[in-house]
């Protein structure tokens, strides 16, 4: 089972999240829970409606810091992704807050697609529908290198999740300038290579041979982004192995 995570790399640092949880629709049981790290932790409810997860931010100071405002504001910003999209079928129904760090969405019945997973014929096909419809809100979702973000549902359509990332700059805040537009467009673009490299993996009977060899091309974009955050992420991630050996990915986690 690995080493247990220290209290100041846990999002709740000792607190546990509730038994029960009120939301609109009824009272929701705790089931199961999904991932804890040091940004989040993930919960799987069941009630009266269906099962619905819970998201709880950061709330807890590390290291004598305060680090409240950060689980604040990336649930703010990932809660007013999911309130844009709501009439999206590849979104999960928001429903609700729960309290300032929180917030619960309906759960999907399916599983994180896999690394050569043979997905159905129309999958990728609604896929880009998906991604497109959400572009055409002016956001870009960011977050589409890891396979686990798409759910596979039961019913075999795509389903996303996990918006913490996604980038949209309201107009009042500059997002129809030109310096907004351009950085918004490299990461739609870059959404739009990472589906087609999910695609290589998952489906590659599907393209063309030249779409195949445009998904071993890099775009520039892609490649500064990871050199911006590859450092922080490799740092972050040889912590958490030396002090957790459970693998934890994805907001549906892999947690038994």
């Amino acid at each position: 089972m690995g080493k247990v995570l220290p209290p100041c790399l846990r999002a709740l640092g000792r607190e546990k999240l509730p038994a029960t949880l009120s939301l609109l629709k009824g009272k929701f049981r705790f089931v199961r829970l999904f991932k804890h790290d040091f940004f989040a932790v993930t919960a799987l409810y069941e009630g009266p409606t269906g099962k619905a997860v819970l998201k709880v931010g950061r709330k807890v100071d590390f290291l004598g810091l305060p680090c409240g405002w950060i689980g604040r504001l990336l649930t703010n910003r990932e809660v007013n992704q999911y309130r844009r999209l709501q009439d999206l079928d590849a979104v999960p129904r928001l429903l609700g807050r729960w309290g300032k760090h929180g917030f619960a969405h309906a759960y999907v019945e399916g599983h994180p697609m896999q690394k050569g997973e043979r997905v159905g014929d129309d999958f990728f096909g609604r896929l880009r529908d998906a991604i497109d419809a959400i572009h055409r809100r002016d956001v870009a979702y960011v977050d589409l290198e890891k396979p686990q973000n798409v759910i596979v549902g039961d019913d075999g359509r795509p389903y996303l999740i996990d918006f913490q990332i996604a980038w949209h700059i309201p107009k009042r805040y500059g997002g129809n300038l030109w310096p907004a537009r351009v950085v918004l467009k490299c990461f739609q673009d870059a959404d739009r290579y990472h589906i087609a490299k999910l695609q290589r993996r998952t489906r590659p009977d599907q393209l063309s041979p030249d779409q195949l060899a445009a998904t071993y091309r890099k775009p520039w974009y892609v490649d500064l982004h990871g050199w911006l955050t590859r450092p922080l992420t490799k740092f972050r991630r040889r912590t958490l192995e030396r002090l957790d050996g459970k693998p934890q990915t994805g907001e549906r986690g892999t947690m038994p």
